[in-house]
């Protein structure tokens, strides 16, 4: 029997933001031709954030006339100070439709990775000054009206993505065309104008790849000794081990207090299941839409409540292999849709319970609303297929009646049990919801 004790009298502090995802839902509010939508589950999940990093791939969001610095500037010798310079129509409707559901865009400003033979808009712009002003009324249009815009303060303003991803030498420079020395120069001179033209929205970046802790170290030592404001630092990394992902956010913490950014958000903004890129690739998307997908999220999740990071942001609610929260072609709700929408219970707690456990693969949060009823996730995630079932018991003073939800191979978030008996036989790489009933 594997015990997992809890103290309701200790306080561990509010849950943080680990159900924040990459994308918003697809839905169209401009016709209901061939409408194709999941925004009421979206809705219904309160996702309070979406990074709208590869919008561009999605013809639903807009396709190649959304999001990137190239679709909203499409002619760089055009004038970034001339309103007619720009078109933000798809991107407008794309912000607007995410917004409805109640999710805040995190706004990515640069290109989505370009996996093509040939580049294009990953290559460094012309001008780095002009790139900036560019990003400059970009921002006015959504925060303060301009170009026919909108007042809808968006906070988060993320510079670039994965410019650490190719070396130098590569032939095949997937999203940063130009060398570490011009992104450096790129980094700094847009950082620096867009926060002294927002002083009060978060202004960071650059969301890496994570492929070279050395790479990451030069990058914050360079930007600190040239003097570059950076509220939030952005990072990425796909794994099938929890402690792997929890290993590297103790890693970037450390790196941010060293180079004198110790006070900037520590942001994972993309993260999933991945096993392996190249053999293990189609196992890997196989899982990300499948239960133990569901678990590895729901494990990630737990862990990283209690680790040195300020958000998750998943990868990728866009209809694509990496999103496990809704089939990509009847936007049905898959088992990993069940994480985020029982973190958001989690997330309305008055204050989170770490539990005492000693079973690595067993993962568990308890949270305590204001009136004193708790909401729990107990979650028995492992990459071993396997592996056996675990008998786990959730030891606490006067347990309540509950309402026991499941996500396993055979169930899809449904009421399973009332008890108040609070000891389970597991199956590998299942998640557990326990609701006191009010």
């Amino acid at each position: 029997m594997i015990n997992v004790n809890l103290d309701l009298t200790k306080n561990d502090g509010a849950f943080k933001i680990m159900h924040a995802v990459n994308n918003g839902p697809c839905h169209k509010r401009h016709t209901n031709d061939q409408l194709h939508s999941n925004f009421a589950d979206y809705k219904a999940a309160r996702i309070p954030y979406a990074r709208n990093h590869d919008a561009s791939y999605c013809s639903t969001y807009g396709g190649e006339h959304s999001v990137d610095i190239s679709a909203i500037f499409p002619n760089f010798d055009a004038d970034p100070y001339d309103e007619a310079s720009y078109d933000f129509v798809c991107t407008d409707e794309y912000v607007l439709v995410t917004l409805d559901a109640g999710t805040e865009t995190y706004y990515r400003l640069g290109q989505k990775i370009e996996h093509y033979v040939k580049k294009f808009g990953t290559l460094p712009p012309k001008d780095f000054k002009k790139w900036a002003v560019i990003c400059e009324h970009i921002i006015r249009h959504y925060n303060e009206g301009w170009a026919a815009g909108f007042k809808l303060n968006i906070q988060y303003w993320e510079i670039w993505n994965e410019p650490d991803l190719d070396p130098d030498d590569s032939l095949d420079k997937r999203t940063w065309g130009g060398t570490t020395a011009e992104f450096f120069d790129l980094f700094e001179i847009t950082a620096k104008h867009l926060k002294s033209c927002f002083p009060h929205l978060k202004i960071g970046g650059p969301a890496v790849a994570s492929v070279s802790t050395p790479w990451v170290e030069n990058f914050l030592c360079e930007m600190k000794r040239r003097g570059v404001p950076m509220d939030f630092f952005s990072w990425h990394i796909y794994n099938c081990k929890v402690s792997a992902i929890v290993d590297l956010a103790n890693t970037m913490r450390g790196l941010l207090e060293k180079s004198g950014y110790g006070d900037a958000e520590s942001i994972l903004n993309e993260w999933n299941y991945v096993k392996g890129w190249v053999e293990e690739f189609t196992y890997s998307i196989k899982q990300i839409i499948g239960y133990k997908g569901a678990a590895f999220t729901m494990a990630t999740m737990s862990a990283c409540q209690y680790a040195p990071v300020d958000m998750l942001m998943y990868y990728d609610a866009r209809p694509c292999g990496f999103n496990g929260l809704f089939d990509i072609y009847t936007m049905e709700k898959l088992k990993g849709y069940y994480p985020f929408l029982w973190y958001s219970y989690l997330y309305d707690c008055e204050y989170s319970v770490r539990a005492e456990c000693d079973d690595e693969d067993i993962y568990t949060l308890l949270g305590v609303n204001s009136d004193g009823s708790i909401v729990a996730t107990v979650t028995y995630y492992t990459d071993d297929d396997n592996a056996p079932s675990k008998d786990v018991k959730i030891n606490m003073a006067n347990p309540p009646e509950c309402e026991i939800y499941l996500v396993d191979f055979e169930h899809n978030g449904e009421l399973v049990a009332r008890t108040r008996d609070l000891s389970f036989t597991m199956k590998a790489n299942s998640i557990i919801l326990i609701k006191e009933k009010k």
